[in-house]
């Protein structure tokens, strides 16, 4: 709050033909985190995978330029979620985000997440790019392994198509990991980060590896309010005391014990709880019913949560939450279980 009120006192928004000095410190920053190349800002996740979906469509029409052909193809994961817009609704393949919404944006097709071979035979001649989630959110928890993550990688290289990997919830350190998918050790081609990385105040991102970062032309994207100098200013502010309170470190020391617990609870009702799966400050427990009874009395006993689909519910503490309220949310859940066995 304090950055945000003093940077309002001097520059809330500037047209984008000049030099905006916060989003330039913001840009380095993120440079070093994910590696040589550039970012564009926006406001949000959707317009986060609008861009990556764009630069897979820039990517394509410079593959088969002066040639014969169409490359247009995004292979994206089955119970993905990236976004309400139109490429994003197209992008997932969910009967919820798309009813009423036809035609949809064409040239996405899907595969199964964690299932390599299955990526592999949607390659053709029109693929263009990956995207996937390192973390499935909305889809009910369900991270990608870090064989498939790797064997990815791999793939993409040999048939020359561009890895873009969705971060918008699980980076910014919700893993312990400031990306999601850096323990498994790989470079994608594009990152696209949103929420937690402004606390609150709006801001989306994308990072494109140096070899792709002339496939945006001046005139190709653009965004009015992305990147403002007050954005900036709440994200710069967050990256710092990330760093100064030692958060990472902090979700990997609490979140091992954490995910312990949960899973000793899990055990105590097999019935109803199938089990608890994701990383760090991003798990889903997997219920053997729906989950809305479920997270209204968590909502009833103190504890907000989210559900993830039908049947999973999804725990997304702050990553400033101590160790003894990481402790009180499993006896909250605990109790709720107790409650609910009792009650069938």
């Amino acid at each position: 709050m304090a950055a945000i009120n003093r940077q309002s006192q001097e520059l809330v928004h500037t047209s984008n033909l000049f030099r905006n000095v916060r989003q330039a410190d913001l840009a380095a920053r993120l440079v070093e985190r994910a590696g040589a190349g550039r970012v564009f800002f926006c406001n949000s996740g959707a317009e986060t995978n609008e861009a990556l979906l764009k630069l897979a469509r820039l990517r394509g029409a410079a593959k088969f330029r002066g040639e014969e052909g169409r490359c247009f193809q995004v292979i994206c994961a089955r119970r993905a979620f990236h976004g309400r817009t139109f490429g994003g609704m197209s992008a997932t393949p969910r009967k919820k985000a798309q009813e009423g919404f036809s035609p949809l944006t064409p040239g996405f097709v899907f595969a199964e997440l964690n299932d390599l071979a299955s990526f592999e035979a949607r390659v053709t001649d029109q693929t263009a790019a990956v995207l996937v989630e390192t973390i499935q959110g909305e889809g009910g928890v369900h991270p990608c392994s870090i064989p498939f993550l790797r064997g990815l990688r791999d793939l993409c290289h040999r048939r020359g198509l561009l890895l873009m990997l969705d971060e918008v919830q699980c980076g910014t350190g919700r893993t312990g990991r400031f990306f999601a998918f850096e323990e498994a050790g790989i470079q994608p081609d594009a990152i696209g980060m949103a929420k937690g990385s402004g606390g609150g105040f709006p801001i989306g991102a994308i990072w494109v590896h140096e070899a792709w970062t002339e496939l945006f032309k001046p005139g190709s994207h653009g965004t009015t309010f992305g990147g403002s100098p007050l954005a900036c200013a709440a994200a710069l502010c967050v990256l710092e005391v990330m760093e100064r309170d030692k958060l990472l470190e902090c979700v990997v020391r609490l979140g091992v014990p954490w995910r312990a617990a949960l899973d000793a609870m899990a055990a105590e009702y097999p019935d109803m709880i199938r089990e608890v799966r994701g990383r760090g400050f991003m798990l889903g427990i997997q219920l053997a019913g729906e989950a809305a009874g479920f997270v209204a009395a968590l909502r009833a006993a103190g504890l907000l949560v989210p559900a993830a689909g039908p049947d999973v519910v999804r725990l997304l503490p702050p990553l400033t939450a101590s160790g003894a309220e990481l402790v009180e949310s499993t006896e909250i859940i605990r109790s709720v279980a107790r409650s609910l066995h009792r009650g069938r």
